[in-house]
């Protein structure tokens, strides 16, 4: 017969703080410390006891860690249009980070980029239990001093967002990354460099136009003409189609993102340019697929990884340190060359 005083069996009940503790051979406030990402850990112990809670199973108890610490391990997400590729990146990166770092998401996205909406979805997170905020800001008129007092005293944390001294803020350093492929361009030995811009009330597409434009002065080259554009493919074809249409020579297009140049090129072919020979063409944003174009896209990289790690890291320091001092990180894009590109030896000028 069953003995009714024994005591259940370890599987049959979730694992505790004590159990690790007594399996791993140290004090019950060592693990907590573990747990807690504590500082004051001999690597070799956190090690020891990070093994423990992986074979036992173990896991936190959030709501009472909550009444300890008066913390929910929730952070809220504003972000707007995640249908494109950037901005879609940032929210599942920095999702991943947070979730690494022991935080559950709360993620409203806008309907249109304007403040009564930004407004709109503050007032809604803000009204839960939140340890702090990630705000993607990445179009004209949302600036810090717009969103600032909305947030109240809840640590925020900007992404995209443009350069300002009072705001915390991540960013990918949009013109130094224009500046890399468009100096590939010069340096195959292009003269004549068109654009097709994403949105230019976008802050990543006048970055970008205002890298290529630098680039090109730096050089003592006049600009191309350039075209902006809607960040689709179709809206890629269509504005490559405009730049032929005008018959001013060009053998370079340097294109505001990924999905844009795969439009361009296919404008390209249409009009029998072959790519590079005729026209060498340069991206933006190293989307998985890039590599797989028709030819492969020689493109500029963004580091997504990094940028939610930063932005997690950021808002963490803040969340334990309010008065941090405000400051931008800023993280630099990486050219990616492929066979998109040549030489311009024998410019070979697009016709139209």
């Amino acid at each position: 017969m069953p003995n009714p005083t024994a005591r259940p069996s370890p599987k049959a009940r979730r694992a505790t703080l004590d159990d690790v503790a007594q399996c791993a051979g140290v004090s019950y406030q060592t693990v907590s410390r573990v747990v807690n990402e504590h500082p004051s850990v001999a690597a070799a112990t956190r090690r020891r006891v990070l093994e423990v809670i992986d074979k036992l199973g173990y896991r936190p108890n959030r709501a009472a860690r909550s009444l300890v610490t008066r913390r929910s391990n929730t952070i809220g997400m504003v972000s707007f249009s995640t249908k494109y590729y950037g901005p879609g990146q940032m929210v599942v990166n920095l999702e991943t980070a947070l979730r690494q770092r022991g935080f559950s998401l709360t993620l409203t996205t806008l309907d249109g980029p304007s403040l009564a909406e930004m407004r709109r979805a503050i007032d809604e997170l803000t009204a839960r239990n939140l340890d702090g905020l990630v705000i993607i800001t990445p179009v004209a008129g949302i600036d810090f001093g717009a969103v600032a007092p909305l947030c109240g005293d809840t640590p925020f944390v900007m992404i995209d967002a443009l350069p300002d001294e009072r705001a915390h803020s991540v960013v990918i350093d949009q013109a130094q990354g224009a500046g890399l492929a468009t100096e590939h361009l010069i340096g195959l030995g292009h003269r004549t460099v068109a654009e097709i811009s994403g949105p230019l009330d976008w802050h990543d597409a006048r970055f970008r136009h205002e890298g290529w434009l630098a680039a090109l002065r730096g050089a003592g080259i006049g600009p191309g003409r350039s075209v902006a554009s809607d960040w689709t493919a179709a809206g890629g074809y269509a504005a490559a189609g405009e730049l032929l249409a005008l018959r001013e020579a060009f053998s370079a297009l340097f294109v505001g993102n990924d999905q844009m140049a795969l439009g361009a090129i296919r404008a390209l072919r249409d009009a029998d340019l072959r790519i590079p020979e005729d026209v060498s063409v340069v991206g933006f944003d190293d989307v998985p697929e890039a590599a797989f174009y028709d030819p492969p896209l020689t493109t500029v990289r963004q580091d997504f990884q990094a940028l939610g790690r930063q932005s997690v890291d950021y808002l963490t320091t803040l969340i334990d340190a309010p008065d941090t001092p405000p400051h931008q990180r800023v993280l630099y894009a990486q050219l990616v060359v492929r066979a998109s590109t040549t030489s311009a030896a024998a410019e070979r000028p697009a016709r139209g």
